[in-house]
């Protein structure tokens, strides 16, 4: 109990440190993403794949909806904006739903979204009218494309059993993102 007590209180000092250094935005944000999985390697609260699972859940989890977010301000398209609130609606309930989870497991997630996902966000703050709309729908068909094979596989094969009966709850609604994401961006061609 004592290494963990000292790895928990050297990992919290490195990534402070890490955090105040505020030039770097990318590194803070990819430090969280790799903190959480460092942390979860070390304690092993759940197998790795399970954890890992989490982590990658989580950051997707919270992307959907910050993009969701931006989306519902910079869309024109009306029927972009609802979809984009379906996201912020249904990820956060998702988010909170694996929180609870993952707490009651002492499974470590980020607190923020990863570098890459941060810059895709970053960039998408440049856009805006059509180009804004077709983007960001090009975006959820590919990410619930990711999502919805993600969630199938870790509904099969998981070894941690709640982990793998919350994926396979989630499913059918990332299911539903996926062929709603199609059909707007179909529209959106025309």
């Amino acid at each position: 109990m004592k290494k963990l007590t000292f790895f928990a209180t050297t990992l919290l000092a490195a990534w402070m440190l890490q955090a105040c250094n505020g030039g770097n935005n990318h590194a803070k944000h990819e430090d969280a993403v790799d903190s959480a999985q460092a942390v979860n390697k070390e304690t092993a609260p759940v197998d790795k794949e399970s954890s890992d699972f989490a982590v990658e859940a989580a950051n997707g989890g919270m992307m959907e909806v910050e993009a969701g977010k931006m989306a519902q301000e910079r869309a024109v398209s009306q029927r972009v904006k609802d979809f984009a609130a379906m996201m912020v609606r249904d990820h956060s309930k998702a988010n909170d739903e694996l929180k609870a989870l993952a707490q009651s497991k002492n499974i470590t997630l980020p607190d923020s979204v990863s570098g890459d996902a941060k810059d895709h966000i970053d960039k998408m703050a440049k856009m805006s009218g059509r180009d804004f709309d077709k983007h960001y729908m090009d975006m959820m068909v590919d990410d619930h494309d990711k999502d919805v094979d993600k969630f199938d596989k870790a509904a099969g094969k998981l070894s941690d059993p709640d982990l793998k009966t919350w994926a396979s709850n989630t499913l059918p609604t990332l299911r539903v993102h996926q062929d709603s994401a199609k059909a707007i961006k179909d529209a959106l061609k025309k």
